[in-house]
């Protein structure tokens, strides 16, 4: 018996649309991983990207634990001495609430070519409106 092995050009993608309103950070972006790498698929393979579309609504009703949202820090370097900037999360989440959710979900891909690739699947929206309704995507249920 031979192992399968998915073919690029074979993988058939669908789009989900998952609701973000009052569901904890790091469930839902491990969930997300899961969608955009393509594991709840049968036809799973490593070394190839068989993962489905993404779109998470609602990126600013996302919540954390505990005391993060006072004590958990975003940082980013201008490569500059003295260029460090750091933000705590409930400044970022009223900035960019997209980005929480969008650097969350990228961390738990892989950190290659591949991942770049099925990190461009992810579509996060503010709101509740997004601009995919002719792509019919169908609703995800978190496994919480």
């Amino acid at each position: 018996m031979r192992t399968f092995m998915a073919k690029a050009q074979d993988v058939s993608r669908k789009w989900y649309i998952i609701d973000a309103a009052d569901k904890t950070l790091g469930r839902l972006a491990t969930e997300i991983a899961v969608i955009l790498r393509g594991k709840h698929k049968p036809i799973y393979t490593p070394h190839v990207d068989v993962g489905d579309y993404v779109i998470v609504i609602n990126a600013e009703k996302v919540k954390l634990t505990g005391k993060k949202l006072q004590d958990k820090m975003y940082y980013s370097h201008s490569r500059y001495p003295g260029g460090l900037k750091k933000m705590n999360y409930e400044a970022l989440l009223q900035k960019k609430p997209e980005l929480v959710i969008e650097k969350a979900v990228k961390g738990m891909l892989p950190h290659n070519r591949l991942g770049a690739k099925m990190y461009k699947k992810l579509k996060v929206y503010k709101g509740p409106e997004h601009p995919h309704q002719a792509q019919q995507p169908e609703v995800w249920e978190l496994r919480n």
